[in-house]
């Protein structure tokens, strides 16, 4: 037993440094970010399954996707140039709180029906503002930092309650970047605009 928690230590640190590494690359506006998060990704996906953390793992396989498309946006575009950051529009904001609001009751029913999940509410909730959050990101809109942060909000203290302390760590680091990357985004728009006036 104290051998898997030391192995689930060392994994959990492993991915927190692919996965700090990655928020810091986002929040400079870099396109290298998701290969980083691929990485961090995958490590976590173990760790998760090994807390019994279920609706995570589907977020991280999620995540994995989201990555792969996210990278290619951010590098094509729909015209093949870089992708601007941009604030949502009002559709982009139903459509986000449409997956919010899809994925925690989907979530929360296969949850409490279908795993042996002792946290199914908290869990769930996690995973649909970080879907919803992830959605924006791929799509590089200001508002992913909103959502993400909504969704470490409520990991902090679920995942100290799960025992998982490096990755409760990580979702505070994760919260400050958070708010740090949307000040960035934002100073990032703001000198677009000054060179467009220009």
């Amino acid at each position: 037993m104290e051998d898997i928690f030391g192995k689930l230590i060392g994994l959990q640190s492993l991915a927190t440094a692919f996965g700090i590494v990655q928020v810091i690359l986002s929040r400079r506006n870099n396109i290298h970010n998701y290969l980083f998060g691929i990485v961090s990704i995958v490590i976590g996906m173990w760790v998760l399954y090994e807390a019994r953390l279920y609706a995570d793992i589907l977020l991280h396989l999620y995540y994995l996707g989201m990555s792969v498309y996210g990278w290619l946006y951010w590098k094509y575009g729909r015209e093949s140039t870089p992708v601007p950051i941009t604030y949502s529009s009002r559709e982009e904001w139903l459509i986000a709180f449409g997956i919010v609001a899809g994925c925690f009751l989907l979530m929360l029913y296969w949850l409490s029906n279908h795993t042996n999940s002792d946290v199914p509410l908290w869990d769930a909730a996690v995973s649909a503002f970080a879907w919803a959050g992830m959605w924006l990101m791929a799509h590089r809109k200001m508002e992913n930092w909103i959502f993400l942060n909504i969704s470490n909000s409520i990991a902090i203290p679920l995942l100290f309650y799960k025992g998982l302390q490096v990755y409760a760590l990580l979702s505070v680091f994760l919260f400050i970047m958070g708010v740090s990357g949307y000040l960035k985004w934002k100073k990032i728009i703001e000198n677009e605009h000054e060179l467009a006036k220009a």
